[in-house]
This record gives structure tokens, sequence and C-alpha cells, in this order.
């Protein structure tokens, strides 16, 4: 029964592909899932400043 070693060799060998393909397409899931969950900016509160007269100041670039 010299060809039943082999055909055994090949068949952990396609069930070792199989796997390995299977964990790669769980992982790529994974990634896509979190590559969708939008990422919040964190939010920041702008602050309104007065001049000396009262009249209120414009916003800066770096307010935002």
């Amino acid at each position: 029964m010299a060809g039943s070693r082999s055909t055994f060799g090949k068949r952990q060998k396609e069930r070792a592909r199989q796997e390995k393909q299977a964990e790669k397409a769980q992982k790529k899931a994974q990634r896509k899932a979190q590559a969708q969950v939008p990422v919040a900016p964190e939010r920041k509160d702008l602050v309104v400043t007065y001049n000396e007269e009262g009249q209120p100041e414009g916003f800066d670039f770096h307010d935002f």
C-alpha cells in the first residue's frame, strides 16, 4: 500500500492549506470590521473670548 501514504500526505497538506486560508479570511474580516468603525475625533468645545470693549473676538485656526 505505497499509494495510500502519498494520498494521506496530500490530504493532510490540503487540510492545512484550507485551515490557513480560513484563518486568513477570518483575520481579513476582523480588519475590515475594525476599519468600518469610525473613530470620532476628540470634541473640543469652543470658548468665546471678548476684547476690552466687550466685543467677541474671532476664532483662530487652533480653536478648531
